[in-house]
C-alpha cells in the first residue's frame, strides 16, 4: 500500500503502514490500500473565521473563540476549543455564553475572510481547473489525469498542498479523498482539524452501512422522521432494501436514496464557469437587520425565484442565501437539497434556515436567494414524493399559481407579505395622484 508523510510529503510503499516518516520521523502518515488511485478531493478549512482570528492574534490561540456578536445574535462559527463546551454554529449566542462564559467574542470580519478565502483558491487553481467552490471555506477539486503535470499522485499532491496552506497562508485545511464528490465531502469530516481522510471504493458499502441516514445529503430532520417511520435509521437498511421498493415508496428521491446509500455518485465537479444559475434580489431603501424583516423580503424573493424557474420549466438542486452589510461586505451561504425543486415554500423553508445564521445583529443592505445545479423540469415537482406535508404545501402552491394566471399576481396574497404589499399599492396611489395633479387642464 501506499503511505505518505503528511509533513514532508514523503512516500513509501509497504505492507504496513508505517508509524513514522524514514525522511522527517513524523507520526503524521497516512497509508491506504487505494491511496494512489483516487482523485476527487473535499477540501474544507478548520473552523475558517476562528483560524484567521487567531493567525492575526497569537493571544488567542488557546483561547476558547466565538466569531459573532450581540446578545441576540448567532454564533457564526467558533474554535475547536469552543466546541469543547457544546458551542455550535447558529447557536444563540446567550446560549454559547452560557456553556462557555470564558471566551472571547469577535464580530465577524468578512472582507478580510474573503481575501484569505481568495488566496487559498489561488492555490486550489494551480492543482486543477477543476475545482467546484461550495462557499468561503470549501471546495471539490477533481486531480484525474493530473500525475503527469505535478509528476505524483493526487494524494501526494494534496498533503503538499495542506501544508502549502499551513506555512504560506496560516490556517489549517481537512482533506477527504475518495472516488466521488459524495463520500469525499463525509471523508473530509472524518477527520478534523488537519485530516486527511479516506474511503475507497473496495470499502464504500462496508463503510456506509453503520451510518446514520441523515449522512446523505439532503436528509433532514422532516425526511429522516418518514425514514425513521418507516423503518429507516441506518444507510445499511437502506442498501438492504431493493432500489425498486425504495422508488415506489418514495419517488424520485427513493432512487437517489438506493444510489447514494451504495456509495454511487455520478455528480460531476462544476467549475464556476460551468455553473448555472437563476436568482433574485433586492436592495432595501433602508438597511434591515431583524430576522423578521429579512424574512419578509426573502419570501417576496422566494416567489420571484420561483416564478422564473416554472416559467423556463426548470428545476434547480442547491439554494444559495445572498447578503450584502451596510458595510458592503458580502456573505453567502448554500445548502444542496436531496432533489432538486422550483417551489416558492421549498426555496423559503432552504433559504429561512441558512437566514436564521446570519442574524448577528448587522445591518443588511441587500438579500438575495439563488438556485444553480439547473436541471430540466420533468413534469410534477419530485419533492412532491418526500412526504405528505411537503405534497400538500406544494399542491397548494400550485392552486394559488393556477389562480395568479388567471386574475394577476395580487389575487392571491400570503400572510406574511400582505403588509409589504398594501405598503406597495399604497405607494403606486400616490404616485398615480401625483401624475393626476401634473396633467395640464383641458
Amino acid at each position: 500500500m501506499l503511505a505518505i508523510c503528511r509533513d514532508c510529503s514523503a512516500t513509501v510503499e509497504a505492507f504496513e503502514a508505517p508509524t513514522r516518516c524514514r525522511a522527517c520521523g513524523s507520526p503524521r502518515i497516512k497509508a491506504h490500500e487505494e491511496l494512489g488511485a483516487l482523485s476527487i478531493a473535499h477540501v474544507d478549512c478548520d473552523a475558517f473565521y476562528a483560524s484567521i482570528e487567531k493567525r492575526d492574534d497569537p493571544s488567542l490561540v488557546d483561547k476558547p473563540l466565538i466569531i459573532g456578536g450581540g446578545v441576540r445574535g448567532v454564533v457564526s462559527t467558533c474554535c475547536y476549543i469552543a466546541r469543547q463546551y457544546g458551542v455550535r454554529s447558529a447557536m444563540p449566542m446567550f446560549r454559547a455564553m452560557e456553556l462557555c462564559p470564558r471566551a472571547v467574542v469577535i464580530p465577524p470580519n468578512m472582507a478580510k475572510y474573503v481575501g484569505v478565502s481568495r488566496q487559498i483558491r489561488t492555490l486550489m487553481d494551480e492543482l486543477t481547473p477543476l475545482v467546484e467552490p461550495l462557499s468561503i471555506d470549501e471546495a471539490f477539486l477533481d486531480l484525474t489525469g493530473t500525475e503527469a503535470l505535478h509528476r505524483a499522485k493526487p494524494a501526494v499532491v494534496l498533503a503538499r498542498f495542506a501544508s502549502r496552506v499551513e506555512q504560506q497562508v496560516g490556517v489549517t485545511i481537512s482533506i477527504g479523498l475518495s472516488h466521488n464528490k459524495f463520500l469525499a465531502k463525509v471523508a473530509s469530516d472524518l477527520d478534523k482539524p488537519r485530516g486527511f481522510a479516506v474511503i475507497g471504493k473496495a470499502e464504500t458499502v462496508a463503510f456506509l452501512a453503520p451510518q446514520p441516514v441523515t449522512l446523505i445529503y439532503g436528509v433532514g430532520k422532516v425526511f429522516a422522521e418518514t425514514l425513521r417511520k418507516d423503518g429507516f435509521e441506518t444507510i445499511g437498511q437502506l442498501q438492504a432494501t431493493p432500489p425498486e421498493q425504495l422508488m415506489r415508496r418514495y419517488g424520485d428521491s427513493g432512487a437517489r436514496l438506493a444510489r447514494l446509500a451504495r456509495g454511487e455518485d455520478a455528480r460531476a465537479i462544476s467549475t464556476d464557469d460551468q455553473m448555472k444559475t437563476v436568482s433574485a434580489e433586492t436592495t432595501f431603501n433602508s438597511d434591515l437587520r431583524t430576522f423578521d424583516e429579512l424574512s419578509t423580503e426573502l419570501l417576496a424573493l422566494c416567489e420571484r425565484l420561483s416564478e422564473r424557474l416554472k416559467s423556463k420549466s426548470i428545476l434547480g438542486d442547491t439554494v444559495t442565501l445572498k447578503l450584502k452589510s451596510a458595510g458592503f461586505r458580502l456573505r453567502t451561504r448554500a445548502r444542496q437539497l436531496m432533489i432538486p425543486t422550483q417551489l416558492a415554500n421549498v426555496l423559503y423553508e432552504t433559504g429561512v434556515q441558512l437566514l436564521a445564521r446570519e442574524i448577528d445583529g448587522t445591518a443588511f443592505r441587500l438579500i438575495g436567494i439563488g438556485v444553480s445545479g439547473i436541471s430540466e423540469a420533468d413534469g410534477i415537482d419530485p419533492v412532491d414524493l418526500i412526504e405528505p406535508g411537503i405534497a400538500r404545501r406544494a399542491a397548494a402552491e400550485r392552486a394559488i399559481d393556477r389562480v395568479r394566471d388567471r386574475f394577476g399576481r395580487d389575487a392571491v396574497i400570503r400572510g406574511k407579505l400582505y403588509d409589504r404589499v398594501k405598503a406597495r399599492a399604497a405607494r403606486n396611489a400616490d404616485k398615480d395622484e401625483e401624475n393626476q395633479d401634473d396633467q395640464p387642464p383641458r
